[in-house]
């Protein structure tokens, strides 16, 4: 039976196990304990507690787009969560930057002789967006240690192999030669391919790996000479070449062979940060293990689990058996802190209108979370989620169900401090 579990602080705020949260709503509607902080649910006991606590481990997943989370006790999983990054937003709003500026520079500094090599970068250097990645899952790692008794991490280290993917007869590794080389290549294979068959696009029915150029007339088994093909297509593409298969549609005949060629920008990614997290989780002081993408999946498989970010953070490196105890992973989302300008802009780049230099109103500012009880008028109800305030104390809320306008701050109260992430169960 599933439930959710809190973190537990004593009144010294010494790091406790996780209870379940029936025990902690117990022990705060008698007055024992009090809501400590709400995203992770965490509550503070008003006593202090002595002897041993039984240790914790934090496995991660981490991902392009999005990173799972998850504490065990033991082969047991009391907490899950996933976040979700921003590094496609950063890129945007570089690229934003860049273009303005090239656009400024070119009116007025036209004659301006062009540098190109006049930053010297540091070793160790990483793009923004990929910088971005390491740092929040940093932040969510320490908060994690700082409110749960955790004793050791379990990172995915590798999510693909790309050499050894590329050329499978390569020696020297014992698991390529195991029963993961085969989770390896389709795991690849369903990232690059969108988890849909090559031909009809069809989803969610099971996918048979498929050479693009036929192997009985000298296609190879390079990773990218395959593809995923549902099985009527499969058969029906049999021993032909794909030009001849698909002769009579161009179109996703360019396409297939355009993505063939086109590296994994998701698996790059990850792989660019890998080794830069792993030393960065190193310095927390805690034993670090590893485990590559391919056993993950093996582990997953072979347990029977849903595909999902946070099981598969549980189910990274040596695992035998899981219990899994919770069911609602915490849902965390990247937003940012906002923005410096001064003023906004329309898409000339004209101000169009100016922010305030306070960002409080009425004790509130945009990315609080709130819980807004309408006792009156016609948006009667209660709502659960991130304001964001305006000067005359009309507020928008945005929650599950969408935004909701003009809710007065007298109807308010506040759950959780803006820290640049949403959250959602």
């Amino acid at each position: 039976m599933s439930t959710n579990y809190i973190l537990v602080l004593d009144t010294n705020r010494r790091r406790l196990a996780p209870c379940k949260s029936s025990v902690a709503d117990r022990l705060c509607d008698t007055g024992k304990a009090a809501v400590f902080r709400e995203y992770p649910r965490t509550i503070i006991l008003k006593k202090e507690v002595n002897g041993p606590v039984e240790p914790c481990t934090l496995k991660i997943d981490p991902g392009s787009k999005t990173t799972g989370f998850a504490i065990l006790q033991g082969n047991q999983v009391i907490f899950g969560a996933e976040l979700t990054h921003r590094g496609a937003a950063i890129k945007r709003s570089l690229e934003s930057r860049r273009a303005l500026r090239r656009g400024r520079r070119n009116r007025h500094t036209r004659h301006r002789p062009a540098r190109f090599l006049n930053r010297a970068r540091p070793e160790g250097w990483l793009a923004p967006s990929l910088a971005h990645r390491v740092e929040t899952t940093m932040t969510w790692v320490n908060r994690f240690i700082k409110l749960c008794p955790i004793g050791s991490i379990a990172q995915e280290l590798v999510r693909f192999d790309l050499q050894q993917i590329e050329n499978p007869e390569i020696s020297g590794t014992e698991y390529q030669q195991g029963e993961l080389a085969g989770y390896e290549v389709r795991e690849y294979l369903l990232n690059k391919w969108n988890r849909q068959c090559t031909y009809c696009k069809v989803e969610n029915v099971p996918l048979q790996i498929e050479h693009i150029h036929p192997k009985s007339k000298g296609g190879s088994n390079r990773i990218s000479n395959l593809c995923l093909a549902c099985e009527p297509c499969n058969l029906k593409k049999g021993t032909q070449d794909i030009a001849q298969f698909l002769g009579k549609n161009p179109d996703l005949l360019k396409q297939i062979q355009a993505q063939a060629k086109r590296p994994l920008k998701d698996a790059a990614a990850v792989n660019s940060t890998r080794w830069t997290l792993f030393n960065r989780l190193k310095e927390t002081g805690l034993p670090v293990s590893t485990g590559s993408g391919g056993q993950t999946k093996f582990n997953r498989t072979r347990l029977g689990l849903p595909k999902a970010h946070w099981l598969d953070a549980a189910c990274v490196g040596d695992v035998e058996s899981l219990e899994v105890l919770t069911s609602q992973p915490l849902k965390i989302k990247a937003t940012g802190h906002g923005s410096r300008q001064q003023c906004r802009t329309d898409k000339y780049g004209f101000p169009s209108r100016y922010v305030p230099k306070n960002p409080f109103v009425k004790g509130f500012q945009t990315g609080d979370i709130v819980r807004a009880i309408v006792t009156k008028g016609k948006k009667i109800g209660t709502y659960l989620g991130r304001v964001a305030v305006r000067s005359v104390g009309s507020f928008n809320i945005s929650d599950k169900t969408g935004l909701i306008d003009s809710i007065s701050y007298k109807y308010c109260t506040l759950i959780h401090k803006k820290d640049g992430y949403g959250y959602a169960l």
